[in-house]
């Protein structure tokens, strides 16, 4: 039998979620959705300086707001958790005390200092920058000689002769010489486990059979598939993916506010339009058009992922966002005006202004427009509708207060004066909505009391009639 499809997203919490993240959580939620497999969501926070309980609160609410629900993770536990690498300190002291004791691991006394000696004498002649094996073959006088010197040792691991080679989901067949690697650090000298190691060793206890992740972790997958091996587990397919970038071409960070979904979702943008965004952005569907969630996940394909770096394109989210607020619950969008616009009249106005709007601040400037006070006419406008003439809005005054829809009212208008197009329309639109541009007037006058069209159509009455 085939196991079922596990896949995951493990961030780390030290600031807020971008962009780069969620597309990397999108596409291992979308392939085990349409694998009919599991999500699992660990949280990676075992540096306890940079991580913070804030920090993680605003990465779980992202993921919800995006609707990235989770099958194991915090808050849905299961026998593979926990799933908060904090929490799993016993796991990673087995495993490094099993390597050790097959002679696979082996303490590691060097300072920084000398590191960065051997690290720039590699460069300078030449060789890739690894380990040069000094603590290697220390014996226990050599071990309690640097333990004597105050030195707390780091942990490394033993590379093997030979070559690593695995398939990339994304980037085909890779192969690595283990002579390049380098013996490497899988316990710091403070104690915590390096990511090389608490990553792989989570991925292989909790089952974790495909690995999506950023192509920055390309040289990490070899050394993951020699730990795994090393402790007798199954890896899973890894595919990187290529980096998201910025209109500079510099890839996303956390500290780029742009990029961050909790700004983005302030600023009034819809997860659905950040869902089709981020499902196009080193991924080809077959449809161009708007997809709901089942779409998405019917849609994505493996094979259909992407090796060029992937450009974030405010005028693509920008459209991605039309179509959101065009297939979007009206409930959704009646908040955006809630406290604006009249209470009980929230989804009507919505209904009447939708093609309109993008974002909450265009809904919430058109409000005014519909209930509020227009100020004086002046320059332009006030010029147009004085030129309408007193017989303009003796009409339209008429038809207002009888009650005319707008067809009746415009052919009303038309029928006292013989004005018709460009001469009907402006200024009608200017008396009513102080602009002369804008939405359907037809649309805005479905939603505009009666009695505030009667006040305005006579403010601009007042500018056509002669003065005495």
């Amino acid at each position: 039998m085939v196991p079922p499809v596990i896949t995951r997203f493990a961030p780390s919490p030290t600031g807020a979620l971008h962009l780069g993240n969620v597309r990397t959580a999108l596409f291992n939620w979308l392939y085990a959705r349409r694998q009919g497999g599991r999500f699992l969501l660990r949280i990676e926070d075992t540096d306890r300086v940079r991580s913070s309980e804030e920090s993680l609160a605003g990465l779980l609410g992202s993921l919800r707001w995006l609707g990235l629900d989770w099958d194991a993770g915090p808050g849905c536990e299961d026998d593979r958790g926990p799933y908060r690498q904090s929490a799993r300190g016993a796991l990673y002291e087995a495993s490094w005390a099993r390597l050790e004791a097959a002679g696979l691991a082996y303490p590691c006394y060097c300072r920084d200092d000398e590191l960065e000696f051997a690290r720039k004498a590699a460069l300078a002649a030449g060789r890739p920058p690894r380990y040069p094996g000094t603590c290697a073959q220390l014996d226990a006088a050599g071990r309690a000689a640097r333990l004597a010197e105050g030195r707390r040792p780091a942990l490394r691991f033993r590379v093997p002769d030979g070559t690593v080679e695995y398939l990339d989901l994304v980037r085909g067949p890779q192969r690595f010489e283990g002579a390049d690697l380098g013996d490497f650090v899988i316990r710091r000298a403070d104690g915590d486990g390096a990511f090389l190691f608490t990553n792989a060793v989570d991925d292989a206890a909790m089952g974790v059979t495909h690995a999506l992740r950023g192509e920055d972790h390309v040289a990490n997958t070899p050394r993951q598939l020699l730990l795994i091996a090393a402790l007798g587990a199954a890896p899973p397919a890894y595919g990187h993916l290529p980096l998201l970038v910025g209109a500079a071409g510099v890839p996303l960070s956390k500290r780029d506010r742009a990029g961050s979904v909790a700004a983005l979702a302030a600023d009034g943008i819809l997860p659905d339009a950040l869902l089709n965004l981020l499902g196009r952005l080193g991924h080809r569907y077959a449809h161009d058009g708007w997809l709901d969630r089942a779409g998405l996940i019917a849609g994505f394909d493996l094979g259909a992922l992407g090796r060029a770096p992937a450009h974030v394109d405010p005028t693509q989210l920008r459209h991605w966002q039309k179509e959101a607020v065009a297939h979007a619950d009206a409930g959704v969008l009646a908040s955006w005006v809630r406290g604006v616009v009249p209470p009980g009249r929230e989804a009507a106005f919505i209904a009447a202004l939708r093609a309109n709007i993008v974002l909450p601040e265009d809904a919430r400037e058109w409000a005014p427009v519909v209930y509020g006070e227009l100020p004086c006419a002046t320059g332009e406008l006030a010029t147009l509708l004085a030129g309408a003439g007193p017989a303009f809005y003796a009409a339209a005054l008429e038809g207002a207060r009888a009650g005319d829809p707008y067809p009746a009212l415009v052919a009303r208008i038309r029928g006292a004066t013989g004005k018709g197009g460009a001469a009907l329309f402006k200024p009608l639109r200017g008396a009513l909505t102080g602009r002369l541009d804008g939405p359907e007037l037809a649309q805005l006058l479905a939603v505009m009391p009666p009695a505030t069209m009667v006040s305005r159509l006579e403010a601009a009455a007042r500018l056509a009639t002669p003065a005495p």
